[in-house]
């Protein structure tokens, strides 16, 4: 056997590159056009053909798609800012969103199995403040986006849904990003997309949709027409490339995914101290990322370490999120959070981790996997 420090690792991501994806970026270098033309547009066409919504903006980041997304579809209360309801259990760019537009996030716990914001909690946390609801796709599995939006209705609020992980995913038939009032995407390198850096917004509203465009564009209706306030997230032409050149292989890449979380599930199944996210369709879920808790009593070891002894073993395990939102610095001192107040993604954020699941692992690499995790534990 090949000694443990001079085996490959087994990455927990891989961004998609080939030669395609080079001589596009080369021939817009060369062209000279490199910020939003023709490559966006064609970006931006075909994500809304394969979503099956009427638009899509592309803007720079996840981030940028979130405070876009909020800011064209909110109507901020007369008496000034608003509530936006959203998750704990999420990256910090979830909350920051709503306070980039004037706006204070308002936290709902989250289901212990699946992860994902709770209705139940949203529905008693709605009040005459609140402007918008937010939930999250945890790891790529959709939110439970029909309760929601019943609650949406009901009290007369859209839904701007961070759908950061989530490309590819489906939910009430249909994909996601094609079901909110706004859906915010992410094309991190790390992504199931990927464009470098970068993101996009889909809606099927026609005004939220022209809103959208003149905010990502410093708020320009035509150039020099600014008819809204608005930033610099415009995409620029080599990340469209980028992202472009996946689409067509995006389902068969995701389909990967499935194939190893399966694998992974079978293969872990019968440790009694691990614990799964809860998936009762598997081909709804874009597996962005595969997510387990850890029972450290009945283990025998802590979740830290154990992530710890996986990464010397050369499987690159990772931890997102170990701290949830609230109990962030910046939360706390902002906002007087404090332990306890949201108790299930509390428990879960000190528990979980997350296994290699990227489409370009081997079987051979994803069963090291399997055995690794079992022989940590075995001996803990």
């Amino acid at each position: 056997m090949v000694p443990t420090e001079k085996r490959p690792k087994v990455k927990i991501a891989k961004p998609f590159n080939d030669e395609a994806i080079e001589k596009s970026v080369i021939s817009i270098l060369r062209s000279g056009m490199l910020v939003q033309g023709e490559f966006v547009k064609q970006f931006e066409s075909r994500l809304s053909e394969y979503i099956g919504c009427r638009h899509v903006v592309a803007v720079n980041s996840g981030t940028a798609a979130l405070q876009v997304g909020l800011q064209a579809a909110t109507v901020p209360k007369k008496s000034g800012g608003g509530e936006v309801i959203t998750s704990p259990l999420s990256f910090a760019a979830t909350a920051n969103a709503a306070i980039a537009n004037g706006l204070t996030p308002v936290f709902a716990d989250v289901d212990p199995e699946t992860f994902n914001i709770d209705p139940s909690e949203i529905e008693e946390k709605i009040s005459s403040k609140t402007v918008a609801l937010e939930p999250v796709d945890v790891y790529g599995l959709p939110a439970d986006l029909q309760k929601i939006k019943e609650l949406a209705s009901k009290n007369k609020l859209p839904v701007i849904e961070d759908a950061a992980e989530a490309i590819g995913a489906r939910s009430q038939g249909k994909r996601i990003g094609n079901i909110s009032d706004v859906s915010c995407f992410s094309t991190y390198a790390t992504k199931n997309l990927h464009t470098g850096e970068g993101g996009f917004i889909t809606t099927n509203s026609d005004s939220i949709a022209e809103k959208i465009r003149m905010v990502r564009n410093q708020g320009q209706a035509s150039r020099y027409n600014q008819k809204t306030m608005g930033y610099n997230f415009r995409m620029l032409e080599i990340c469209a490339a980028i992202g472009l050149e996946q689409l067509d292989q995006l389902d068969e890449l995701n389909q990967k995914r499935r194939e190893h979380a399966k694998a992974l599930t079978e293969g872990l199944g019968d440790l009694e101290s691990l614990g799964f996210q809860r998936v009762d369709d598997p081909s709804s879920h874009a597996w962005y990322m595969f997510s387990l808790i850890l029972d450290e009593k009945q283990a025998g070891i802590s979740r830290d370490k154990l992530v710890q002894k996986l990464k010397d073993e050369g499987v690159e395990a990772d931890v997102s999120w170990p701290t949830p939102i609230h109990l962030q610095p910046f939360y706390r001192e902002t906002f007087d959070y404090k332990e306890g107040d949201f108790p299930v993604a509390e428990k879960i954020s000190q528990m979980i981790f997350q296994l290699p699941i990227q489409p370009f692992l081997s079987d051979e690499e994803v069963q090291r996997v399997i055995a690794t995790v079992k022989s940590i534990l075995s001996s803990s």
